[in-house]
């Protein structure tokens, strides 16, 4: 970068800024020699990009220990990049909860809200309770609502890129509706929505068990199974957004429900909630042979659908989340039957993130956009 000469005198002061603020981010505080040293920009140039930066309040200049002050002359002047400038959000939007991650402009996280929710509540209901929970966590964090920068949401079903939940069984009035358009009324800042296993998917990579692997699936493994897929390391939503909609196969030809697969009578399971499935599971656990091999039957129902997404993208990873996660024995099948059908199986495991998977992936989402603020310049991107 150093190097650079002619052109746009303005293009290449917006490049050298995005390149110190960058080199900042990555570290606690740095000198001026030591920016210098790892941008490879001029010590003037150096000099002059971290001023502009205070001013823009980016960049503050981190006081001096006194004791060393006194014991070493005046020290080096020291920076460091001004996290609490602005801050993001991650929203959850689930059948049984909504929750809320709060970060600064670093990612790291400050502050976590929670609350239940019915799975029969209505669009209207399932929304003020997650208002109350933003609000909270901004109170509990004393952080103005005017400081958000970007919000990110994540929530089951095929979301277009507007926002938009196309299709949605999971919630009741999620079909159509315009959530993008109606967080955006509780925030001035751009809100972002994605499909809870995209969301998932994208966390894991960024703090979970999949941070060494670009080419990675995530199973969002419940009654209706979902999927997230990474594909070099750019989430895949495929053209309509349904990528990983991997709850459906059992219309290809299978079909063969979630209500039946768990059932331990002639009758298909009624009603079917994770309560319900909870009591099969237990009675499973505790040596109940119908109630076994209706686990049996729900664990193979997940191989296959899994197999076929393995099949088709060929990735390195698949990390298994969701509640079913916590099963005995979901694992060692998985690996088993992808050991069977491909030809070279991926490594299966679990989620490190657990149930703050898509919370984390929807403030990742957040993140990435304001990254493109801060570091993208008209179509040339700071070297990260």
């Amino acid at each position: 970068m150093g190097g650079l000469t002619g052109g746009d005198p303005s293009l290449l002061r917006r490049i050298n800024s995005a390149v110190v603020l960058h080199a900042l981010r990555a570290t606690d505080c740095a000198t001026l020699t030591e920016i210098t040293r790892v941008t490879g920009l001029s010590r003037p140039t150096v000099e002059g990009v971290v001023e502009g930066l205070i001013a823009a309040g980016l960049v503050v200049e981190k006081a001096a220990d006194e004791g060393a002050a006194r014991r070493q002359g005046r020290p080096a002047r020291r920076f460091r990049f001004r996290a609490e400038a602005g801050h993001l959000l991650g929203l959850e939007i689930g059948p049984h909860r909504v929750a809320a991650l709060l970060s600064g402009l670093d990612g790291r996280v400050i502050g976590a809200q929670a609350k239940d929710v019915d799975e029969t509540a209505s669009a209207d209901e399932r929304l003020e309770r997650l208002r109350a929970a933003v609000a909270e966590l901004l109170r509990r964090a004393g952080v103005a609502r005017g400081s958000l920068r970007a919000v990110g949401a994540a929530t089951p079903g095929i979301v277009e890129a507007d926002g938009t939940v196309r299709l949605s069984t999971a919630l009741p009035e999620w079909t159509g509706l315009r959530l993008g358009e109606r967080l955006g009324r509780s925030f001035k800042c751009p809100v972002l929505v994605e499909n809870d296993a995209n969301a998932a998917a994208v966390a894991e990579h960024w703090k979970g068990s999949a941070t060494d692997c670009d080419d990675m699936v995530f199973v969002l493994a419940g009654l209706s199974p979902g999927a997230g897929a990474l594909i070099g390391g750019r989430l895949h939503r495929g053209f309509g957004g349904a990528a990983g909609e991997i709850g459906a196969l059992h219309l290809l030809g299978r079909d063969v429900t979630p209500e039946t697969l768990l059932s331990t009578t002639d009758q298909p399971l009624d009603p079917l909630d994770e309560q319900a499935v909870a009591v099969v599971f237990k009675q499973a656990r505790e040596g109940d042979l119908r109630a076994r091999a209706a686990v049996d039957r729900f664990i193979q129902r997940l191989v296959h659908d899994v197999a076929a997404l393995v099949l088709a993208l060929d990735p390195e990873l698949v990390v298994v989340g969701g509640w079913a996660a916590g099963l005995d024995g979901v694992l060692e099948p998985l690996r088993r039957e992808l050991a069977r059908y491909c030809l070279r199986p991926p490594k299966v495991t679990l989620s490190l993130l657990g149930e703050a998977a898509v919370a984390t992936g929807a403030l990742r989402l957040a993140l990435d956009h304001v990254e493109g603020q801060l570091f993208a310049v008209e179509g040339v991107t700071a070297r990260r």
